[in-house]
């Protein structure tokens, strides 16, 4: 048998690690913190089953290595609706502005949600292959096998692949010995995409900005939408607003939030934006496995330390590799980073291990 290999993580790059090694003849177990699969990857079925994206949305023709695994997992994309007339808040005195936005600007979203290609993946796998409601607490390198203590559980490994935000690895699990220092000060302050993101949507049973040649499009430095867009299925069946909010307003309560949105939406739409039939919302700063309690007090921007190269490195003698979208030289926080990052992790683990079997 070849090694044992243990993926902490079940979003985007620990499913696709977990398919590459498994393809390979590798023997592989994904654990995951959460009682779900796809991490910042999260698909909501809202009212009439409408389709809302909570977490990674859009991709671009640039994501050639996202769009290569669509076409292998047989999914479908469509280009996002930016059809008709856009606005612009520039400031609370002054009126949205009409914007026209170049249609070749349009990005794309994945027929029936980004969690299609969670499904896919997770399909791909056994049932013993993969174990949810399993954070980790401490990994011990100091015998042969590696040993994995979850919350429940202790388990033994040859290899562990971590594809946590590198400031939650350090920040939440206890190692022995313990990683180099460089390694810990670096990935402390890794920015970790979406984590002080607040998405949200607004359902409806139709597309009234569609039928009155608006494309759903906002951008605004004012009230609590900072971009949103139409976000209307590619059957054109299911209809809603989706995007940003601006992260100071997590300390409202979510009815507060709602109001504060939809106030927003009827100042630039008028009273068709009233007539919703719901509205969905993610914090991500409030999950904990997305925000770790160190980055709380410590002020880290945008791209900090993403791709650095001190997470290409394997430790304890090749038993640990460290992956995810934030490790990515290129397109980090993307999709196409977390691809990217699966691809060369999985390429370097079976090059490492090809005389194992």
């Amino acid at each position: 048998m070849k090694p044992k290999i243990v993926i902490m993580g079940a979003g985007l790059t620990g499913l696709l690690i977990a398919h590459k090694l498994k393809q390979s003849g590798f023997n592989i177990l994904v654990i995951e913190a959460r009682d779900r699969p796809g991490g910042r990857i999260l698909t909501l079925r809202s009212a009439n089953k409408t389709p809302v994206e909570m977490g990674a949305t859009w991709f671009g023709n640039q994501h050639i290595h996202l769009i290569s695994l669509l076409k292998e997992l047989q999914i479908q994309s469509y280009e996002q609706y930016m059809k008709g007339t856009a606005f612009f808040e520039a400031f609370s005195t002054e009126p949205p502005q009409p914007i026209e936005i170049p249609e070749e600007s349009a990005s794309c979203r994945i027929k029936g949600g980004t969690s299609q290609i969670i499904k896919v993946l997770v399909n791909r796998l056994d049932a013993d292959e993969i174990k949810y409601n399993e954070p980790v607490t401490h990994l011990n390198f100091k015998n042969e096998s590696v040993t994995i203590k979850t919350r429940d559980s202790l388990i033994e490994a040859d290899i562990v692949i971590s594809t946590l935000p590198p400031a939650l690895l350090v920040n939440t699990i206890h190692f022995t010995p313990a990683l180099p220092t460089e390694l810990i000060n670096i990935a402390s302050h890794t920015h970790t995409w979406m984590q002080d993101s607040i998405k949200a949507a607004i359902v409806y049973n139709s597309p009234f900005w569609k039928m009155r040649n608006l494309s759903g499009t906002i951008f605004s430095n004012v009230g609590p939408i900072t971009e949103f867009y139409d976000h209307s299925d590619i059957s054109n069946t299911h209809f809603a607003l989706c995007g940003f909010i601006n992260s100071g307003y997590s300390q409202l309560s979510k009815t507060e939030r709602e109001e504060k949105i939809i106030n927003q939406l009827k100042k630039i739409f008028g009273k068709d934006a009233n007539e919703y039939i719901s509205y969905e919302e993610v914090i991500w700063s409030q999950e904990s496995y997305t925000k770790s309690k160190m980055q709380n007090n410590v002020a880290v921007y945008p791209h900090q330390n993403n791709g650095h190269p001190v997470f290409s490195d394997q430790y304890y003698g090749n038993r640990l590799y460290i992956a995810g979208t934030e490790t990515s030289a290129t397109f980090s926080g993307y999709m196409e980073g977390a691809v990217l990052s699966a691809n060369k992790t999985a390429d370097t683990v079976i090059a490492v291990n090809s005389h194992s079997s």
